[in-house]
């Protein structure tokens, strides 16, 4: 027969010897009380295991029940009013509709999304601090910095792929070519002359044009510039005459002339540029080459945590207005959970390595 009582936050069952103690710093622990009778001491230990499991269990579920107890972070590591920010935007209102907890949008610019990285590396994993992170932070920076402060797989833990992203390989409207195979022609046909901005060393804009080249063979010269916007003032101008960008910006200047669209990098055509072949279409067999948007957590953060926060992401994907907002801001919604993200990441860092390889680009 047993017996027991609970003393304040403390449960004895006296029978068995087996006391289980509650205490804030510790949660509950489970200590026992020798016998001198040895087989009682091995049922004693035998429950104190079971007794131990159970309340683990009951301890995360716990956990995941009450989760998320407070406002949730986003942080971008990019300046406010870029296409992350607007991503972290649109979705952040459903978000906290989903969670039943506010979410907030914290900046932390700098070093290529770096900082922020740096800051949900350290953060408690515990859910309540996101990375929205885009391709260079997750699987370009990893090849691009000698020195990177952390590593993708290792310090974070993916929680959802949430949307992907293609660019539009784009000509000044001067250059005589109105579609991708006249203006290779125009290319192949003058070796060094024919020069491509980007927004910078190792970016995607940089990287995406090297891939072109090698897969076409073509003497492309690069002009970095810092940031997207001068590169594309002077592609408008005709100081460079090739460019790939993403495609909000590119398909609102390709509809006003100011730059004409030659082909986009995804498998299919998108809905903001219909009337524009892939570049697969256009004849280079298996070019697909499309940037993402996802967002990690801090390496540690519980499994359920993590379930529970795919899930919100994934009811907010699939609503139709959400998608509709991102389809005419240029991103596709593209929905994998933690376990298929992590694996997706997996398989894209060798491929952009290999492009950073042969870009030469290399940063400190």
């Amino acid at each position: 027969m047993l017996w027991g009582r609970r003393l304040g936050q403390n449960l004895w069952c006296g029978r068995l010897g087996v006391e289980a103690k509650e205490t804030p710093e510790t949660g509950w622990t489970v200590s026992l009380v020798s016998s001198n009778n040895p087989s009682m001491d091995t049922h004693m230990k035998t429950l104190k295991f079971l007794l131990s499991l159970s309340l683990w269990c009951l301890a995360s579920l716990a956990q995941a029940q009450a989760f998320p107890s407070r406002p949730v972070k986003i942080i971008i590591g990019f300046p406010a009013g870029g296409p992350l920010d607007q991503h972290a935007r649109l979705l952040s209102e459903r978000l906290q509709a989903v969670l039943g907890q506010p979410v907030l949008i914290d900046y932390k610019a700098g070093a290529g999304g770096t900082v922020g990285a740096q800051e949900v590396m350290k953060a408690p994993p515990d859910g309540h601090t996101l990375m929205l992170a885009n391709t260079g932070v997750m699987v370009i920076n990893p090849a691009l910095y000698s020195k990177l402060p952390y590593a993708t797989l290792k310090d974070f833990t993916p929680v959802a792929r949430t949307a992907m992203q293609p660019l539009a390989l784009l000509v000044n409207p001067k250059v005589p070519a109105n579609s991708l195979k006249e203006f290779m022609d125009y290319a192949r046909a003058r070796p060094g002359q024919v020069n491509y901005g980007s927004a910078g060393n190792g970016g995607i804009s940089h990287l995406v044009p090297e891939m072109f080249k090698s897969e076409t063979g073509l003497f492309l010269v690069h002009i970095p510039y810092r940031g997207s916007a001068p590169a594309f003032t002077d592609l408008m101008a005709g100081q460079v005459q090739f460019m790939a960008e993403s495609i909000p910006q590119a398909a609102n200047y390709h509809k006003q002339g100011k730059v004409k669209a030659l082909a986009v990098t995804s498998r299919e055509r998108n809905p903001a540029l219909p009337d524009v072949p892939t570049v697969i279409e256009a004849g280079i067999k298996g070019f697909e080459v499309v940037g993402f948007y996802g967002f990690l957590a801090p390496a540690g953060t519980p499994k359920d945590v993590v379930a529970k926060l795919s899930d919100a992401f994934k009811q907010v994907l699939a609503m139709p207005d959400v998608r509709n907002r991102m389809i005419t801001q240029g991103a596709d919604p593209a929905f994998l959970g933690s376990d298929d993200f992590a694996k997706f990441l997996a398989a894209e860092m060798p491929r952009w390595a290999e492009a950073v390889k042969k870009s030469g680009a290399r940063l400190d």
